[in-house]
């Protein structure tokens, strides 16, 4: 599909982009997205660099992951509209689809990698209320998941590492009781998100 970037230079250039992809066919996407070169574009007048979001629909049959991928400036129309599409879970914005793909890569459970963010994330938030922190998966260890926590210093990244007992002991609670507790607060729809519960405390 083509689509116009538009330039601060005042050069507007098209590109092809994808709305779909399958990962089992086109797998050099799979190291795109976790790299962050996925979508990346050059200006051809002035050479700046545009990493734009557009709507696809990305699917790992082998996987069993189905996802619409929606732009960050996307959200809130998100949360405003009523259906989803069938058997489809959501992401929002391209950051948040690479933490899905190294998740899904890495054999874990997503809603409990989602839980283990939010409890970091509450003690972070408590230690710097002030700042605007966000928390990604960064990859799992012989003994341990590691999570990188951005905004608490400016130009600085705080790695944070779980035990794997940890990640363990909530997955068996996650199984034995998937829509108690934070793992339904996780979820609006088809968007499973620690975002969401940011939502849920905005609105408070």
């Amino acid at each position: 599909m083509q689509r116009n970037i538009a330039c601060p230079c005042g050069r507007v250039f098209s590109v092809q982009v994808e709305d779909s992809i399958d990962l089992d066919r086109d797998g050099e996407y799979t190291g795109q997205i976790s790299s962050g070169s996925f979508m990346r574009f050059i200006c051809p007048g002035c050479g700046k660099k545009h990493k734009p979001e557009f709507p696809l629909t990305l699917v790992w049959p082998s996987k069993g992951l189905r996802l619409e991928v929606l732009p960050e400036l996307d959200r809130g129309a998100f949360y405003r509209r009523k259906k989803a599409p069938p058997e489809t879970e959501t992401v929002i914005g391209y950051a948040e689809l690479a933490d899905r793909i190294e998740v899904i890569c890495d054999g874990l459970e997503p809603a409990v990698v989602e839980t283990l963010k939010y409890y970091l994330l509450l003690k972070a938030e408590e230690s710097y209320p002030d700042r605007e922190i966000s928390i990604w998966y960064q990859g799992k260890g012989p003994q341990c998941i590691e999570f990188h926590l951005h905004g608490i210093k400016a130009g600085e990244v705080a790695v944070v590492r779980t035990p794997l007992d940890l990640y363990e002991d909530t997955l068996n609670d996650y199984k034995k009781h998937p829509k108690s507790g934070v793992f339904t607060r996780l979820r609006i729809r088809s968007y499973l998100s620690v975002q969401n519960m940011r939502r849920i405390g905005a609105r408070q």
